[in-house]
């Protein structure tokens, strides 16, 4: 399935909003970064892109009809070159406010996670193996922690992306400002219903909560099995002697 929609803008630019926004709206299913978990062949996919191997985006995006977030916005070109007919979406939101959400939510997640405690969720394990090296390495060069580098990324690639988008293709929008003017850009009606506003601080904490107790049920689950192994083991081992 071609993509209809390639969206430009960072994570933390309201791209989970607009994920729900544009399903609504009836243009298909939306990748978003979370979308590896599901998938877990198309980790491999985005890494290899990123080293500039080959890719086959009919087959990643299979299924979908709009991409947002990262990896995504990393690679637009790449994706405007492959659906010439697709419509650029660049979601931004305050410089500061953007910086600070980052910092709260995907930084410190991230920071927050030891990557051998991913071990028994290779998926999840894949997802952030595309995370370090596209967002933290890619765009921002190992340097997210310096907070006027992180910014001058973030602006620079808001300049680019304008500077390469033909302005008929090219929406640059706010979520704040609600249906109208996607829907004009879309070219469809405006909902009587109020705007979806998801993935706020709070329901990240409660997500990464959840995500966390889950992974800690897998490594008990994985621990007692090797212990059941080794117990059996020992009590072969014995049996034999004996």
């Amino acid at each position: 399935m071609p993509l209809h929609i390639i969206g430009a803008g960072f994570g933390r630019t309201g791209t989970t909003s607009i994920k729900q926004v544009l399903e609504e709206l009836g243009f298909g299913r939306c990748y978003h970064m979370r979308e590896m978990i599901a998938h877990s062949g198309h980790a491999r996919i985005w890494l290899d892109a990123y080293a500039g191997k080959p890719v086959d985006w009919d087959r990643l995006f299979d299924d979908y009809a709009s991409i947002v977030d990262w990896p995504g916005a990393y690679f637009y070109r790449e994706l405007m070159a492959a659906y010439p007919e697709a419509r650029v979406l660049l979601t931004v939101r305050d410089p500061e406010r953007w910086h600070r959400s980052m910092t709260n939510t995907i930084k410190t997640e991230s920071d927050g996670i030891p990557r051998w405690a991913l071990w028994p969720l290779p998926p999840v394990r894949q997802m952030f193996a595309v995370l370090d090296r596209v967002v933290w390495e890619g765009t921002f060069h190992g340097r997210f922690a310096d907070k006027a580098h992180a910014l001058a990324v973030y602006e620079q690639h808001i300049e680019a992306v304008k500077a390469t988008v033909p302005a008929d293709r090219l929406l640059v929008y706010s979520v704040r400002e609600g249906w109208e003017p996607l829907c004009r850009f879309l070219d469809v009606p405006v909902p009587d219903r109020p705007f979806p506003h998801t993935n706020d601080p709070e329901q990240r904490q409660s997500l990464l909560r959840r995500r966390w107790a889950i992974a800690l049920a897998a490594v008990a689950v994985e621990l007692g099995a090797v212990a059941l192994a080794g117990w059996l083991v020992v009590r072969a081992v014995r049996a034999f002697r004996g």
